[in-house]
């Protein structure tokens, strides 16, 4: 059997009791290292498992899948994944694969950032359509991302934004040299994805390239930044895009929150995270007059 577990967002213990049974059992078990992190190293895991845990990197999952599968024909083999195991198409892709090969596999599901992200107080079914933004380079500036939350907006959805993660990659040098020289790892900061939105904003003012009505995103478009999700270090904080580009919630993994239209409700969730009284008072202009 093939085995897909969910690690839940914060540490080793928010492994289900049934993913931890399975991993228990199984002959091997691997831990995809590039989608996503927790907030505990291998060892930490490898001692409260009681076992050995592999490290699978994107180029071991996305070259070797096929050995990977084969070894579930003859033992039971455990995939773990930060998060729940759906959220990329890496590991949709893992179960069509062994569904050609006719291999057994089963999923255990747990926590992600896309059903968690509601700790921010706006609620899971007025979101819009997810996106991410990636790192800029000098000559690659993307800005699609940025169009989808201004069309979320205008439709008066919330839009949950995913931040870049760079993990065992290589420069472009290393790679037409085919060194297996490896960069640092990277992760997105609230503070980065603000930037570049606030850069788009500006490149769109500059060519005269801007909407006109309440939900066009500016400088004092409102946001929340939320960091280290399902941790005990977790921190939210609701500020304007201008200010999102300086705030400090600490180290990785960060995500971002673009409201559209709220509930009072809503509202009042975004205020206990104000980032100052300027940011309070913008939340309570937005509530309905009685």
């Amino acid at each position: 059997m093939f085995y897909l577990i969910g690690l839940g967002l914060g540490d080793a213990s928010d492994i289900t009791v049934k993913g931890l049974e399975i991993v228990k059992k199984c002959k091997r078990v691997y831990l995809e290292a590039y989608t996503s992190i927790l907030t505990v190293g291998k060892d930490v895991l490898e001692e409260y498992y009681g076992r050995e845990v592999i490290l699978a990197d994107r180029e071991m999952v996305e070259s070797m899948s096929d050995e990977l599968l084969n070894e579930s024909e003859r033992e039971d083999i455990a995939f773990l994944v930060v998060g729940d195991p759906l959220g990329a198409t890496t590991h949709t892709d893992l179960i069509l694969r062994a569904r050609e090969k006719g291999i057994q596999f089963r999923v255990v599901h747990n926590a992600s950032i896309m059903n968690a992200i509601g700790c921010c107080g706006l609620q899971l079914y007025n979101y819009g359509e997810t996106v991410s933004i990636v790192f800029w380079t000098d000559t690659w500036k993307p800005e699609s991302f940025f169009d989808k939350i201004q069309k979320n907006r205008d439709a008066g959805m919330h839009t949950l934004c995913l931040l870049d993660i760079k993990v065992k990659e290589q420069s472009i040098e290393n790679m037409m040299r085919g060194r297996k020289v490896f960069e640092p790892p990277r992760y997105m900061s609230v503070n980065q994805a603000a930037e570049q939105i606030l850069e788009v904003v500006q490149n769109k003012q500059t060519s005269g390239d801007t909407p006109s009505g309440e939900t066009v995103i500016t400088e004092d478009t409102l946001c929340v930044g939320l960091s280290r999700v399902g941790a005990e270090s977790q921190q939210i904080v609701t500020t304007t895009l201008q200010e999102m580009s300086s705030v400090d919630i600490g180290g990785p993994l960060h995500s971002l929150v673009i409201p559209g239209h709220m509930h009072p409700l809503e509202i009042d969730m975004l205020s206990l995270y104000a980032s100052n009284t300027r940011v309070k008072e913008m939340l309570q202009s937005l509530q309905p007059t009685k």
